[in-house]
């Protein structure tokens, strides 16, 4: 991405504070770029991106279920309006809305989990790569998913099969859109971290789990959205 305000990254799932999506907004922001926060909770989101501005920098808030295709077209709409100094273009998508769930063994577990984990990182991670691909195309752009090392080779999936799969799916949106989209300069690379240290982790796993700091996860998605990433494409980087 380019170093001035022009420059606008799309980002999901920046609503509750001590969260990756709140580190990757803030590095944005410090690289220069103008923000778009998405996220369900009107509040939340609304906090994260008021915090952003109050330290001088560019940043809006939009709520909305990101889950829900036409919602998501709404919000891609709305982004663009209030960003008129991007002249429709988006040059980032992180999509970073998610989270985690045990779901426990299969034959004993909730449905309602399995699709509640598809909803929450497969289906935002589709219905906003869709809503948005026009201006990335525009941007010559890049889109980071969130997948999870879990769902990797080797990975441990013990009670969390709908999780471990949500992710695995993200990867095959991944793929799908590198190749597809590669004709419209538009590149899309996977990060597949262990825990990451946050807020919510840290209350319900404690601190004597090994992490990887949100500021690293940061680092590598503003890595793979830059100029120095340009010919990086349909690639996943497992962070450990």
């Amino acid at each position: 991405m380019s170093n001035n305000a022009t420059s606008l990254a799309v980002i999901t799932g920046v609503g509750r504070a001590g969260q990756a999506g709140e580190t990757i907004a803030r590095a944005f922001c410090e690289s220069g770029a103008a923000v778009a926060l998405l996220d369900v909770s009107e509040e939340q989101v609304n906090a994260r991106a008021a915090e952003l501005r109050a330290d001088g920098f560019v940043a809006t808030a939009h709520a909305g279920d990101l889950s829900d295709a036409a919602t998501a077209e709404r919000l891609a709409l709305e982004v663009l309006a209030a960003h008129p100094a991007a002249e429709g273009r988006v040059h980032a998508l992180v999509n970073a809305a998610g989270g985690f769930g045990l779901t426990g063994a299969l034959d004993t577990s909730d449905p309602a989990g399995w699709r509640r984990q598809f909803s929450i990182s497969t289906d935002t991670a589709y219905a906003a790569t869709r809503a948005f691909l026009p201006a990335l195309r525009a941007a010559r752009g890049s889109i980071v998913y969130f997948a999870s090392a879990a769902a990797l080779p080797g990975g441990s999936t013990g009670g969390i099969a709908a999780y471990a799969a949500a992710k695995s799916a993200v990867l095959a949106l991944m793929q799908s859109v590198a190749e597809a989209e590669a004709d419209h300069g538009v590149r899309a690379n996977a990060v597949a971290p262990t825990a990451i240290r946050t807020a919510l982790n840290l209350g319900s796993m404690g601190d004597r789990n090994r992490y990887v700091d949100r500021e690293s996860v940061a680092d590598v998605v503003l890595f793979l959205c830059s100029h120095g990433a340009r010919n990086v494409t349909g690639q996943v980087l497992r962070l450990a």
